[in-house]
């Protein structure tokens, strides 16, 4: 249910705006979206994994929380971002 040290890196390096960024928004929302994605497909499996799934719904409300803020300081970077994370169409 959790990412790897390895996925979370390459995640952070597609995402950083310079070398020694780790906690910047983008890069925040994209581990969030992985995890997300992980957990997801987790549900498929276990349907009645109530505790994770209020876990899961806390993730979803601090990306949408991000999101937010992304869109409201510089909308072009939230479209790149939103397209490079393929989160809406």
């Amino acid at each position: 249910m959790t990412i790897s040290k390895e996925e979370k890196q390459k995640i952070i390096g597609k995402f950083q705006a310079d070398k020694n960024d780790t906690g910047s928004s983008n890069v925040q929302v994209a581990i969030l979206t992985e995890r997300i994605r992980t957990l997801t497909e987790h549900f498929k499996m276990h349907k009645k994994d109530n505790h994770s799934r209020r876990g899961l719904l806390a993730m979803v409300s601090k990306r949408r929380k991000l999101l937010s803020y992304i869109k409201k300081k510089n909308y072009q970077n939230y479209l790149d971002l939103i397209k490079a994370l393929e989160l809406r169409k």
